[in-house]
């Protein structure tokens, strides 16, 4: 099996680190830091992975990612309640349903989920 894990900058680790882990409910897999503030961590969440990397030199700055899930309206309620700044469930021309919101980085995540039946 072969997956693409994407790598996300971010300025400081244990500030995005919490973000992902204590607002969005992923869990750390990895984890490679000496000061808690640089370095890398890898995340997942119900087959979801992303990996923070603080500074992430030589690479561009916000990246963008896509999560594909089943549970779209679930997810939605689950972090709208611990943040404002979601944008709203949207229905696309192309048959999917999305929301999506800026981490504490300005990296923009893309939530994807089946259109409604």
């Amino acid at each position: 099996m072969a997956i693409a894990v994407p790598n996300l900058p971010c300025s400081d680790l244990s500030v995005s680190k919490r973000f992902y882990v204590e607002l969005l409910g992923f869990s750390a897999i990895f984890e490679a830091t000496e000061d808690g503030k640089t370095g890398l961590i890898g995340l997942e969440r119900d087959g979801m992975r992303i990996n923070l990397d603080a500074p992430m030199d030589g690479h561009g700055r916000k990246a963008c990612v896509s999560l594909e899930v089943e549970n779209l309206d679930e997810l939605f309620e689950e972090w709208s309640a611990r943040m404002a700044e979601l944008k709203p469930i949207q229905d696309q021309a192309w048959g999917a349903r999305t929301f999506g919101f800026q981490d504490p980085d300005d990296n923009t995540v893309f939530v994807i989920g089946p259109q409604a039946s």
